[in-house]
């Protein structure tokens, strides 16, 4: 494949729509699929030259892996290096372990895999996680382990069946990813085996026949649906929809189209992309993608929350730079160097070097465990009064959830269901506290990542549509008069959570009385992290941050709910962005928004719908 400067401003397109996403600003939800466009570009480009290399007879394995050396290590490496200096002023200790192993993982080209072990619900959150954009780059090298080898096999052997068999292998992946982001998002997320069809994708445009698209107006057609199918994606989804599955075809189509028609001639898409200023960007966009993440996390580290307004323009100017200087000063001095090292030199220094980083990871990574901030809640202990596997579950069969033994008995003769995921399950401490000025006994009703919608369908938690379903019957088993429901409510999606109005009506034709809580305040870094920082700390014992307001998932839930009793949690903990999260010397939150026993005990006798609120507040 010859040179094309419109390739080139695809990958722009890609990068800067992952550039916007990771920055948060609004309406690029669905800039992740970004990294999709990279895979379906990075299958042509090294199929179409293995090809025409085994076709000339001159391919050479050796070859092939010292041009990914030369392409992929030294900003890698840079990377790295970088990040581990900045982690060793930025982060606390539990986080540069973290780190350390992300280290050893990226340096053996494993990282998808290691977080795909470490992605569950009660990890670290993904923003704090300074090289986790590496997942793709150990994908994709993955692939590249066996593409060269089996590639050349098919040409010389099969030369016929080639695309067949290719197509496939592309079927097989992509029927995988439909079947496993239905049970097993986070698997089929990082799993080479569930990407692999995108890459093939591209594979078999390298077998697409030169011109093959003669008619002008055909062409322009394909290139602008290409470029549509990349770009509604990039501005329509968000972290909620299911991905990658059927959620991955468009823009894998459209980088498609894109390549195909412009390998046919010229467009009107195809000039937009080979404008000067989309290649320039294309160019760096590898250097690009290698500082943006860690540059953004190191940024939140710095400051403890999100950057807003001109942090966030000045954060992405920064971006810009050093990605600029990865690619003057590092990546095109080893891609064309003055001089060339020997190739089995080059392959020595190499594995040296990824020994050595995989071994100083391994080593500060799996060492003894270090001790948390002083004062930090143990989250396993604070969790034991959430009735773990029993009355809260975890991805478990809805036939686990233990019934009476869930019961919050007050002895009122009357029942009360509390139902949700895990913001629900953070009241039940201080409802067990306050048990004796419950007016109705409480039932609880949790499951993990569940929000209480009747017909809600999660492609990240399967199970909760029948935990729901379950709902009606546990109401007529218990004889429960009230249910009151609370979740993580900015996690559901507005389609779903135009639902509610639906599920209270049928809780209400059951004749049971409903109540909502609303958003909590979600801090950007666990509460021990804020409280090692001193993060807004008082003569008094106390401390108040910034968090991110609920205010509009409340002004939503208000609007749907109009007639049903609503509590406000951000009311009681917050004044404006300022939220408490200690008062008295003790933590409120045992991580970045999950109340600790201390918290949920206040936030109980202060707003919980069926105790005597005290009207107290904890707003700074």
């Amino acid at each position: 494949m010859t040179y094309r400067p419109d390739i080139d401003g695809l990958r722009a397109l890609a990068v800067l729509a992952v550039l916007a996403f990771h920055a948060g600003i609004p309406g690029f939800g669905g800039g992740f699929v970004g990294v999709d466009v990279f895979l379906v570009i990075s299958g042509a480009i090294i199929t179409a030259r293995i090809r025409a290399e085994v076709e000339a007879g001159h391919f050479c394995v050796a070859g092939f892996y010292e041009r990914r050396i030369r392409r992929i290590l030294p900003m890698l490496a840079a990377t790295i290096l970088a990040s581990a200096l900045a982690a060793a002023v930025l982060l606390p200790a539990e986080a540069r372990t973290d780190l350390a192993r992300s280290l050893a993982a990226a340096a053996g080209f494993v990282s998808n895999l290691y977080f795909w072990k470490t992605s569950g619900y009660f990890d670290v959150a993904a923003q704090t996680r300074p090289l986790l954009h590496t997942w793709s780059l150990s994908l994709e090298e993955q692939f590249y382990l066996v593409v060269p080898l089996l590639l050349p096999v098919l040409l010389h052997r099969f030369p016929r069946r080639a695309v067949a068999l290719l197509l496939l292998g592309a079927l097989a992946s992509f029927g995988l990813s439909l079947w496993l982001t239905a049970r097993a998002p986070t698997t089929s997320f990082y799993l080479l085996p569930t990407r692999a069809w995108e890459l093939l994708l591209g594979s078999l445009l390298a077998f697409a026949r030169p011109g093959a698209i003669r008619a002008p107006a055909l062409r322009e057609a394909l290139a602008a649906a290409g470029l549509a199918l990349i770009l509604v994606p990039v501005l329509a989804y968000d972290e909620a929809t299911p991905f990658p599955g059927l959620g991955a075809v468009p823009p894998c189509l459209g980088a498609a189209l894109v390549i195909l028609a412009g390998a046919s001639g010229p467009s009107r898409v195809g000039a937009l992309l080979a404008a000067r200023p989309c290649v320039a960007v294309g160019l760096v966009s590898y250097a690009l993608y290698m500082v943006h993440w860690p540059l953004i996390v190191f940024t939140r580290y710095a400051l403890l929350r999100e950057p807003e307004g001109l942090e966030t323009v000045a954060l992405l100017a920064a971006c810009g730079a050093l990605a600029y200087a990865g690619w003057r000063w590092i990546e095109t001095p080893f891609r064309r160097p003055a001089q060339a090292l020997p190739r089995a030199v080059l392959f020595r220094r190499t594995g040296a070097a990824l020994a050595g980083c995989l071994a100083l990871g391994l080593a500060a990574g799996f060492g003894a465990p270090p001790a948390g901030p002083a004062g930090t809640p143990l989250a396993g202990l604070e969790r034991e009064g959430w009735r773990g596997g029993r009355c809260f579950l975890e991805d478990q069969d809805p036939a686990a959830w233990a019934g009476e033994a869930c019961r919050i008995a007050a002895g009122t003769g009357r029942t009360a269901l509390l139902w949700g995921d895990s913001f629900a399950a953070h009241y039940v401490p201080g409802l067990a506290r306050h048990a004796g000025d419950l007016s109705h006994d409480i039932l609880q009703y949790t499951a993990a990542g569940c929000p209480p919608l009747l017909d809600h369908r999660s492609r990240a938690r399967p199970t909760c549509a029948a935990f729901n379903a379950r709902l009606p019957e546990v109401i007529r088993a218990y004889g429960v008069s009230q249910v009151i429901l609370a979740a993580r409510w900015d996690l559901v999606p507005p389609h779903a959570l135009a639902t509610l109005p639906d599920t209270l009506a049928r809780l209400r034709a059951a004749g049971v009385a409903v109540s909502l809580i609303g958003p909590s305040p979600l801090f950007a870094f666990d509460v021990g992290l804020l409280g090692a920082r001193g993060a807004g700390t008082r003569d008094d014992g106390s401390a108040a941050w910034f968090a991110r307001s609920g205010h509009r998932a409340a002004e939503t839930l208000r609007a749907l709910a109009p007639e049903v009793g609503f509590a406000d949690p951000e009311a009681f903990f917050c004044a404006g962005p300022l939220c408490r999260y200690r008062t008295d010397g003790s933590d409120l939150f045992v991580d970045y928004g999950h109340l600790s026993q201390a918290g949920s005990d206040r936030a109980v006798r202060a707003y919980f719908p069926l105790l005597r609120p005290q009207r107290a507040s904890l707003a700074p």
